[in-house]
């Protein structure tokens, strides 16, 4: 079963006021059951400075063929080299590393801490 993303709370709120976690909205329907399109989530840009992702992840990331494109995936395998397999939850719909590849840690923006309501 595919992890939740729990709504956020006073401390998440808090760390996205004092600007510890970023805004997003979800645009697309690739992380079907978990995130749904026009979701507003929470990810924190610091999570990864000191640790890799783990698979399990659910993580903002930067398209590695047109930079200018946030996704949200969720981590299927972290390579040793540190790059990382990203997939969506909906494969039917959504564009991940079937397609693209895995993605270096330097593309991975944040992991996703709440869903912001």
């Amino acid at each position: 079963m595919l992890d939740a993303i729990p709504e956020h709370n006073n401390r998440e709120f808090w760390l996205w006021l004092l600007r510890r976690r970023r805004r997003m909205r979800v645009v697309e329907e690739s992380m079907v059951p978990t995130l749904l399109a026009g979701d507003e989530i929470l990810f924190d840009p610091r999570a990864y400075d000191r640790i890799r992702p783990k698979p399990g992840d659910v993580v903002v990331a930067y398209h590695p063929d047109h930079p200018e494109l946030k996704l949200v995936k969720r981590v299927l395998t972290v390579h040793e080299d540190g790059r990382c397999e990203l997939i969506s939850d909906n494969p039917d719909v959504g564009i991940d590393s079937r397609h693209f590849g895995p993605v270096s840690a330097e593309l991975i923006l944040g992991r996703v801490t709440s869903r912001f309501g």
